[in-house]
C-alpha cells in the first residue's frame, strides 16, 4: 500500500514530522517497507537561460548564461544538450550539488577551456525518467528561483507499508490516518461526505440473481459529462503510487479505491443495453476485459451483465465493451459488495491481479457502499460536470455489527501489559469500536470496516498495538533453584531424534507437499474424506495418507536429472481422516538405485547391488530405536500394505496389536501408478505409536547387574527348511539360557544345492555374558548343546557340518 505524505495529511491533521509518522506506523503494526522522499532533489532550482552561444572549441557544446533567480549576476554554464536555447526555463544545479542520476557532486570546472559554474539538468540526471536527449524544458510560467522539486511536486514523500491480510481497513489512506489519529499522532479529518441532490430516479435498474455472491449493489447515472484529463494534483498522486493516469472518470475510481478503500467501476451508459443483472457466469461464457484479454468464465464466477451479455467480472475487472473513453457523455457509477471467497477464487482461476480484487477478497466496508458512490459522483461533477440522478440501491439489508464479549482482564493476561480499564476502552473507542455496558466484562460492537475482529483476543491486540508494545518493560530471565523440566514434548524429541538417526545413515531430508494427486492417494489407502474442498491445483486434490508418494516422486525427479542413486527421508504428518485426532506423526524414507548405507555404490565383492527390503528394514529399525522403541522386543511379520511387494515386505509390531511400521520393496503396480522406475524400497514408522518409556526414579541408583567377567561371542550355523523364519530361530536361541545369552543376531543366510532340496542355512552370532563365574570349556559346551537342542526342537534345524 503506497501513499504520499500530503495525501495522508488530507485526512490527518498533525504537526508530526515524516520520521515520527514512519516510526508510529511501524509501532502500531503497519510496518513501513520504504520511504521515497526525493531529498536529493531539494537543492535544484528553476532557472532561465538568458543567452546561448556556440562554444569556441567544441561543435556540440554551448555556453549559456543562466539567471537562477537569486538576485545575483547570471552564471556561466557549459551545456551539451541539443535543445539548449535562449529563453528556455529548466532545472539548474549549482556547484556543490549532488546529481543522483550521474552520481557526481558538482564543482566549478573548465570544459574545453571555458569555466562552467553548475549544470542544466535532464530528467535522467534527476532520476525522473530515462530521457537524456535534452535538458528539462519547463513552461514559460514556471517560477524562476523557486525549488524545482516543490514546483514538480517531487518534495512529497511516498510511503509504502506492508499490509497483513487481516487488515482490510488499512488498504485506504483514510484508514491509515484513522489508526494514526487513534494512536495520538493527530486528528482525523475529511471523513464527511455530503449526499448529492439527484434529478429523478436512475433509469437503469439492477437485479441480483445471486445474492450469496453480491449482498448489495449501488448505482448512479450522471448525464452530460465531459471526460478529459483529470486535474494535475490527482494525476501526480496516482503517478506517485505507481498508477498511470487515463482519464478523469477512470482516475476518479482509482483515487477512491486508494483514498477510501472502496473499489468502483464506471460504465459508459450509452453502451449498456437495458438493465443490469448480477448473476453467475454461464459455462464457457467469454468477456473481453479492460486489459485487452479475453477470459472464459465458469458458473463459479460472478458477473455483471446487460442484455448484450457480460459487462464486468464482478469485483475484479470491467469489460472493454462498456468502458469509458473521451466520447463518453453519460456514465454509470457502480459500487457493490462482492463475496470475498468468490472474488479470490475467480481472480486466481483467471490469473487477474487488480487493486479491486486485492480489497474485495479481504473485505471492504459494507457501510461505505453508498457513500462511495456519493464521493465518486461529487468528484465527477467537479471534474467533468453533468447532472446526477438518485442512487439506485439493490439487495443491501444494512450492516449488523458483531458484538464481542470482552473481559477487560484479558489485556493483562494475554499481553502482560497493565493497561488501565479506562485507557483500554478509550483506545477501542478511538479506533471506532463501541463499548456497551460497564463492569469487568464489556460488550464491544465491532465497526463495519473491521471484518477481521471476531473475538476477545483480537480486541486485546488492538489495545496492545495502540498502547505500544515498546511499553513492555524488559525483564531479565529469573533464576531457578532447580533443574528445569524438559521444554520439548515427547513427540518433538522423537522427531528430532529420528531425523538425526536417518541423516547419520546417509539419507537426505526432504520436505514434500501435504497435498498429493487423487490417484496417488488411492494407491496408498486414501479416503474420500481426505479430498480438499478448494485445492490449490488439480494435482494437489487430496491430503496425503502417506509420506511415501511425495518421497518417491522426489526420488524420481532426481533420477530424471541424472542422480539415480538417492536416499531421502521425511518426518512429518500424514492424515487418516478430517479430524485433528486422525493425524499421525510418521518417519519415512526411500532408497533408489544402489543407494546403500555406505553411499559409495561399491562393496568388497564388487559393485553394490540394488537396494532391497533389508535396506528398508534397517532404516526402519534405526528410526524406531532413535525414538526409544524397545528394539529387542520388536516382532517382524512377513508382508505389508498393498503398495509393497507381497514377498519382499514386512510389518514391525510390538505385541500382537501395536503396529510400529512397515517396510519393503514397492509393488510394480505401485511404481507404474506413480509413473516412476526402480529399484526402489522404503519404509514408514509411526513415531506417535511408540509407547512412552516407563518413569525413571528421580534419584540415580547404582546398577547391580553389571558383570565383572568378559563377554564371549560364539557363532552357529543351522540348516533349516526354507519356510523357517530367521526370527523364530533367533528366539529359540535366546530361550536356551535367558541368564547367560544376552543377544542373538543373524549375520548370514545361504541357500545352495549342497544343503539339499528346500533347505537353507542361517548363521547366528550368540552373545554370552558370564555373571557369577568365569565359564569353563565344559560350561560353554553345555550351553552350546542347549542352544542346538532348543533350536532343533522349535525349528527342526540341525547344526551345519
Amino acid at each position: 500500500m503506497k501513499f504520499t505524505l500530503s495525501w495522508l495529511k488530507d485526512h490527518l491533521e498533525t504537526d508530526a514530522s515524516l520520521d515520527e509518522i514512519v516510526e508510529r506506523l511501524t509501532s502500531i503494526g503497519l510496518e513501513v517497507e520504504h520511504v521515497d522522499d526525493k531529498a536529493s532533489l531539494k537543492p535544484f532550482v528553476i532557472a532561465r537561460v538568458l543567452t546561448a552561444v556556440q562554444h569556441p572549441d567544441a561543435d556540440r557544446l554551448r555556453v549559456l548564461t543562466v539567471d537562477t533567480g537569486d538576485g545575483k549576476p547570471p552564471v556561466q554554464v557549459v551545456c551539451g544538450a541539443p535543445n539548449a536555447r535562449a529563453g528556455m526555463i529548466g532545472a539548474f544545479a549549482a556547484p556543490g550539488t549532488y546529481v543522483p542520476g550521474i552520481d557526481v557532486t558538482l564543482t566549478v570546472g573548465k570544459i574545453r577551456g571555458v569555466e562552467s559554474h553548475g549544470m542544466m539538468c535532464s530528467e535522467r540526471e534527476l532520476e525522473l525518467s530515462d530521457e537524456h536527449d535534452g535538458i528539462i524544458d519547463l513552461p514559460e510560467d514556471a517560477p524562476v528561483g523557486t525549488s524545482f522539486a516543490a514546483y514538480a511536486h517531487l518534495d512529497d514523500p511516498v510511503i509504502e507499508i506492508n499490509l497483513t491480510p487481516n487488515r482490510p481497513d488499512a488498504t485506504s489512506v483514510y484508514g491509515i490516518a484513522r489508526d494514526l489519529a487513534a494512536s495520538g499522532l493527530g486528528r482525523l479529518v475529511g471523513g464527511a461526505i455530503m449526499p448529492h441532490v439527484g434529478n429523478g430516479m436512475c433509469p437503469v435498474k439492477v437485479t441480483i440473481e445471486a445474492p450469496e455472491l453480491c449482498p448489495g449493489f449501488a448505482l448512479n447515472l450522471v448525464k452530460g459529462v465531459k471526460n478529459g484529463p483529470s486535474p494535475k494534483w490527482l494525476q501526480q498522486r496516482l503517478i506517485a503510487i505507481g498508477l498511470r493516469p487515463i482519464s478523469a472518470l477512470v482516475d476518479i475510481t482509482n483515487y477512491v479505491t486508494f483514498d477510501r478503500g472502496r473499489p468502483l467501476h464506471v460504465f459508459d451508459a450509452g453502451k449498456v443495453a437495458g438493465n443490469l443483472v448480477v448473476r453467475r457466469a454461464r459455462d464457457g461464457e467469454k468477456v473481453l476485459a479492460l486489459d485487452g484479454r479475453e477470459y472464459t468464465l465458469t458458473p463459479e464466477m460472478c458477473v455483471i451483465a446487460d442484455d448484450n451479455g457480460v459487462e464486468s467480472i464482478a469485483g475484479i475487472m470491467g469489460g472493454e465493451r462498456s468502458g469509458c473513453d473521451e466520447n463518453t457523455t453519460d456514465v454509470l457509477i457502480e459500487s457493490a459488495l462482492w463475496d470475498p471467497i468468490t472474488t479470490a477464487r475467480t481472480g486466481r482461476a483467471l490469473g487477474i491481479i487488480t487493486d479491486a480484487r486485492y480489497r474485495f477478497e479481504r473485505g471492504v466496508d459494507p457501510e461505505f457502499m453508498v457513500p462511495g458512490v456519493e464521493l465518486a459522483t461529487r468528484l465527477v461533477l467537479d471534474f467533468c460536470g453533468g447532472t446526477p440522478t438518485e442512487i439506485e440501491v439493490a439487495g443491501y439489508a444494512g450492516h449488523q455489527p458483531k458484538i464481542v464479549s470482552f473481559p477487560l482482564s484479558e489485556v493483562k493476561r494475554l499481553t502482560g501489559i497493565d493497561v488501565p480499564t479506562a485507557e483500554s476502552l478509550d483506545i477501542l473507542t478511538r479506533l471506532g469500536f463501541r463499548p456497551e455496558g460497564s463492569g469487568d466484562v464489556v460488550n464491544i460492537a465491532v465497526p463495519s470496516w473491521r471484518p477481521d475482529v471476531d473475538g476477545k483476543a483480537d480486541l486485546v491486540e488492538e489495545v496492545m498495538r495502540i498502547h505500544g508494545v515498546d511499553n513492555i518493560a524488559s525483564q531479565p530471565l529469573g533464576a531457578h533453584d532447580a533443574v528445569n523440566g524438559k521444554i520439548l514434548t515427547t513427540l518433538q524429541i522423537r522427531t528430532r531424534a529420528a531425523k538425526r538417526a536417518l541423516a547419520v545413515r546417509g539419507m537426505m531430508e526432504a520436505v514434500t507437499w501435504s497435498f498429493i494427486p487423487a490417484r496417488h492417494a488411492e494407491l496408498f489407502g486414501g479416503q474420500a474424506s481426505l479430498k480438499l474442498a478448494n485445492p490449490i491445483a488439480a494435482d494437489m486434490s487430496d491430503m496425503r495418507p502417506s509420506l511415501l508418494p511425495g518421497l518417491i516422486a522426489a526420488a524420481q525427479r532426481n533420477a530424471d536429472k541424472g542422480i539415480g542413486d538417492v536416499a531421502l527421508f521425511e518426518v512429518s504428518g500424514t492424515y487418516e481422516g478430517d479430524g485433528a485426532d486422525q493425524q499421525r506423526r510418521v518417519a519415512a524414507g526411500v532408497r533408489r538405485g544402489t543407494a546403500k548405507l555406505d553411499g559409495s555404490g561399491r562393496n568388497w565383492a564388487g559393485n553394490s547391488g540394488p537396494v532391497g527390503v533389508f535396506d528398508a528394514k534397517a532404516d526402519a529399525i534405526a528410526a524406531l530405536e532413535a525414538c526409544g522403541a524397545p528394539v529387542e522386543r520388536l516382532q517382524i511379520e512377513a508382508g505389508g500394505p498393498s503398495w509393497y511387494h507381497p514377498g519382499r515386505s514386512g510389518t514391525i509390531k510390538l505385541g500382537p496389536k501395536t503396529v510400529l511400521g512397515t517396510f519393503g520393496e514397492f509393488h510394480p503396480k505401485t511404481l507404474e501408478g506413480l509413473d516412476v522406475s526402480g529399484p526402489l524400497c522404503g519404509f514408514e514408522v509411526y513415531v506417535d505409536a511408540v509407547p512412552e518409556p516407563k518413569a525413571k526414579p528421580t534419584k540415580t541408583k547404582p546398577r547391580l547387574d553389571l558383570s565383572a567377567f568378559q563377554a564371549v561371542k560364539r557363532d552357529f550355523a543351522f540348516v533349516v527348511d526354507k519356510a523357517v523364519e530367521a526370527g523364530t530361530l533367533v528366539r529359540a536361541a535366546l530361550a536356551a539360557d535367558k541368564k547367560l545369552v544376552t543377544g542373538v543376531s543373524v549375520f548370514d543366510v545361504f541357500e545352495g544345492a549342497s544343503l539339499g532340496e528346500g533347505k537353507k542355512s542361517i548363521a547366528i552370532e550368540v552373545s554370552i555374558q558370564p555373571v557369577e563365574k568365569t565359564l569353563t570349556d565344559e560350561d560353554f559346551e553345555a550351553l552350546a548343546k542347549r542352544i542346538v537342542e532348543n533350536v532343533g526342537k522349535q525349528t527342526g534345524g540341525v547344526l551345519r557340518a
